[in-house]
């Protein structure tokens, strides 16, 4: 899908983006994941290099859901990186969800930014055969108005994800303005996004917009699901900034009530 550049702002309106930036690390060609994994365990200049360049695409968008974010640790500088993007960007509100530290190597998280305080914002581990996964929920509101925002990196096992995708249903529940954001790590036809789509009013998209690899795009596995009293007006990519994931963006209709909680 073509990049496009965000449009002035309308009522009801809300512009959400979903990165997963590999810990600021590049890679830009398959081998790169063997030659350079030594950005997957060090920390380096050009890492806050990555960070500012993204930042800077950040701040035109109001709710951010990142990915593979290192919390602090020896690969980041012991810098938060949600924190740091949040600052940099000028975006006010910032919550993490640490979940899989490797001593002090390695910290990642899910994180969200945005530019309207939530109202509540709640972690859970998710199932799987392998612990580290979790899932970022966020309300902007309250009521049966309020918007509630999802972030999660899903497992790269059928069964695991399908596991996990269950429970992210359940908590979804009633939830009438909701959006799933992040790196599910499956195309929209696959047997465990059907029965997402089954089991809640969350809709897959009419344009799947391959993410993997950034180099060259062929796999839609990022995605911002919404729910269908939600309205997605346009989805597009972002150039790749660093990570082997293209940033995926949307420019989504809310609710009134809604829109005034979370913009």
């Amino acid at each position: 899908m073509s990049v496009e550049t965000p449009s002035a702002r309308d009522d009801g309106v809300l512009r959400v983006l979903s990165c997963n930036i590999l810990a600021g690390a590049s890679v830009t060609r398959y081998h790169e994941y063997f030659t350079r994994s030594w950005g997957a365990v060090l920390p380096g200049k050009y890492k806050l290099g990555n960070l500012d360049h993204l930042a800077s695409s950040i701040a035109q968008f109001d709710v951010v859901g990142l990915q593979e974010a290192d919390a602090g640790s020896i690969r980041s500088g012991f810098l938060n990186q949600t924190r740091y993007l949040a600052e940099t960007s000028g975006l006010p509100y910032w919550s993490h969800q640490p979940n899989r530290k490797l001593s002090s190597v390695s910290h990642t998280a899910n994180g969200l930014i945005s530019r309207a305080e939530p109202s509540e914002v709640l972690d859970y581990p998710l199932p799987g055969r392998l612990g580290g996964r979790g899932v970022l929920l966020a309300r902007y509101g309250d009521g049966s108005d309020a918007l509630t925002v999802a972030v999660a990196h899903l497992s790269l096992g059928t069964q695991s994800r399908a596991r996990q995708l269950d429970f992210i249903a359940e908590l979804l529940q009633g939830c009438s303005n909701a959006v799933l954001m992040g790196d599910l790590n499956t195309p929209p036809d696959s047997p465990e996004l059907r029965a997402l789509f089954a089991h809640t009013t969350l809709a897959p998209p009419v344009h799947p917009a391959p993410t993997f690899p950034s180099w060259r795009p062929q796999r839609a596995i990022d995605h911002i699901l919404v729910t269908s009293r939600i309205k997605v007006q346009r989805m597009w990519t972002l150039p790749a900034a660093f990570s082997d994931h293209l940033p995926l963006a949307a420019e989504i209709r809310v609710p009134t009530a809604a829109w005034k909680a979370a913009a």
